[in-house]
């Protein structure tokens, strides 16, 4: 039941020898890969990669770093997009105030768009965010008060105050392999205090490599390396947090399962 929960199957470093990538992952006991999109222009070999693949899913969204080359994209285009049968999200999307790619306000207005439509389909939204956790508590909160819609914070690295915030608006937390960083003295002390109900790993491959893989390219093999990790923050035998996590996964990403 082992799910890489975020993963960019059709970047650079994987594409070239993906089905290499994916047997690797299967052969340390990875069941499942949600492939996220970045941008409209990829949707399309992203959603390719899950139909090709029976364990690997597809998200469709913009990326903030994106947004100000998608800053007339509407919720048509991603709804028309969300009735692919693979398709199972909607992102991933957010705010991201450290690189600052693109203007704000657009960054702001474009994942308003997409909670539009996770709200309207029912499909989970993935979250990025980077500096940016007041507006991005904001709109969240804001936006849960115009209708209740499912989300995860992707590779949680905000303050713990954040981040229990986010649990009370009923979200959940996917933890990256930063979580095994020797100066993630405050992610690890939340990643122990996260309701097991719920709790996700991802890798955000082929970027952020878990230890012991730091300074490679990162694979959806090493979920296991942080899985690994976590269940010893959590007190928990690694095959029961595998299990809990999988579980998690079906239920948060509903049409996966069905």
């Amino acid at each position: 039941m082992l799910i890489d929960s975020h993963c960019h199957l059709n970047y650079k470093g994987l594409v070239e020898g993906q089905a290499d990538v994916l047997a690797r992952a299967r052969e340390t006991g990875v069941r499942g890969f949600l492939n996220i999109s970045t941008r409209q222009s990829e949707w399309a070999a992203v959603v390719a990669t899950a139909h090709r693949e029976s364990d690997v899913w597809a998200t469709v969204g913009i990326h903030p770093h994106e947004a100000d080359q998608h800053a007339d994209l509407g919720a048509a285009a991603l709804l028309e997009a969300t009735q692919d049968s693979r398709v199972i999200g909607i992102g991933e999307t957010g705010l991201d105030y450290y690189y600052d790619h693109s203007d704000r306000q657009v960054q702001q207005d474009l994942f308003r768009v997409h909670i539009a439509v996770a709200r309207e389909t029912g499909l989970p939204l993935v979250i990025h965010t980077r500096d940016a956790e007041e507006d991005t508590a904001r709109i969240i909160a804001e936006e849960m008060g115009k209708g209740a819609f499912p989300a995860l914070i992707h590779c949680f690295t905000a303050s713990p105050e954040f981040g229990r915030a986010m649990l009370d608006l009923g979200l959940t937390i996917s933890l990256s392999g930063i979580v095994t960083f020797k100066n993630a003295k405050d992610l690890q002390a939340f990643a122990a205090e996260v309701p097991q109900d719920r709790l996700l790993v991802e890798t955000d491959a082929p970027f952020l490599a878990p230890v012991p893989h730091r300074g490679k390219v990162c694979e959806p093999a090493f979920v296991a390396d942080t899985a690994r990790f976590v269940a010893g923050l959590r007190g928990m035998e690694v095959e029961t947090l595998h299990e809990v996590t999988g579980a998690n996964f079906f239920r948060l990403f509903a049409k996966a399962a069905a």
